[in-house]
């Protein structure tokens, strides 16, 4: 069992299983059928997003107030290791969570409501409208800032250090935005707005 558990592939692999065990033992219907689809993409959109936030309040709630307390000589760990391999599924899981939410809206009939925040779809529009804008952000603001902060892109010390607090700014932005796009989602099929 353990050998499961000490490769991350193999633990993906693992849940994909169990969830097709459990699955067949509840007797779930996979029969391709419309609804079914938009259900799987629904999940989909959600695992993403969840790897998508769950990254961005890591970021926010454990390494950046972290940073100041760990010695210098330890922080080449995080910042040459474990910042640029989060980066990396942070921003590719604000795309995936992007293209799944707008897929799933295409196959429900609503993306043009929503994004035209028509009544109906004002909650979903809503926080459709705050992703698309946090994903912007994570691609064109924090990313490319990253890369300058984490000396994966070469300039000068100054130009490091604000390129540091532009990234933290705006990474805090999109945490002050999560808060009411993660309602409005919930929101939509709940009656919550």
């Amino acid at each position: 069992m353990s050998a499961i558990f000490q490769s991350l592939g193999r633990t993906v692999l693992a849940g994909v299983v169990l969830l097709v065990i459990l699955m067949l033992a509840v007797g779930t219907n996979v029969n391709l059928s419309h609804a079914w689809s938009t259900f799987f993409m629904r999940w989909l959109h959600v695992v993403c997003a969840v790897m998508w936030v769950g990254l961005l309040w890591y970021f926010n709630f454990v390494q950046i107030p972290s940073m100041p307390k760990i010695p210098d000589e330890q922080k080449p760990a995080i910042s040459k290791v474990i910042a640029p391999t989060a980066l990396f599924w942070f921003r590719w899981s604000a795309l995936a969570t992007v293209v799944t939410g707008l897929i799933l809206a295409t196959m429900s009939g609503y993306i043009l409501s929503a994004l035209g925040l028509q009544k109906p779809f004002m909650a979903i529009g809503i926080g459709m409208w705050l992703a698309l804008v946090m994903a912007f952000n994570v691609w064109f603001i924090i990313w490319p800032n990253q890369q300058k902060a984490l000396g994966l892109v070469t300039v000068e010390a100054a130009e490091k250090a604000k390129a540091a607090r532009l990234a933290m700014l705006t990474s805090r932005f999109n945490t002050m935005l999560s808060i009411p796009m993660l309602f409005c989602m919930v929101a939509q099929q709940n009656g919550g707005l």
